[in-house]
């Protein structure tokens, strides 16, 4: 499965009863909640990573991306304008890159 696919999965089940679904039941939550969901996650996932557990780390890492497109969903930001994003970035060094964004 790819990115793209999941995607796909989660912006059909969008549409669904929440009580038959996990994703339909979390976006009819609200953005909001679902950004909560995300935080925790992700907390989730660096804590398995300073713990150094590889497979729980991984499990981790699933549930990070599977939210994180929840998320981008429930505000309507397409998994393809996010890698429009990394595209126009590429070639761009890291500390250019964040340089260009600083306001301080």
């Amino acid at each position: 499965m790819t990115l793209d696919d999941l995607a796909r999965i989660i912006a059909a089940r969008a549409g669904t009863d929440p009580e038959s679904s996990w994703t339909a039941k979390l976006l009819a939550k609200g953005p909001e909640k679902c950004a909560e969901k995300f935080g925790e996650e992700a907390i989730e996932a660096i804590i398995e990573a300073v713990k150094g557990d590889r497979a729980r780390l991984t499990s981790e890492a699933a549930d990070v991306l599977f939210h994180l497109l929840v998320m981008l969903q429930s505000r309507d930001v397409a998994l393809s304008d996010v890698m429009a994003e990394l595209a126009r970035r590429q070639g761009t060094s890291g500390l250019t890159e964040k340089a260009s964004r600083s306001k301080d």
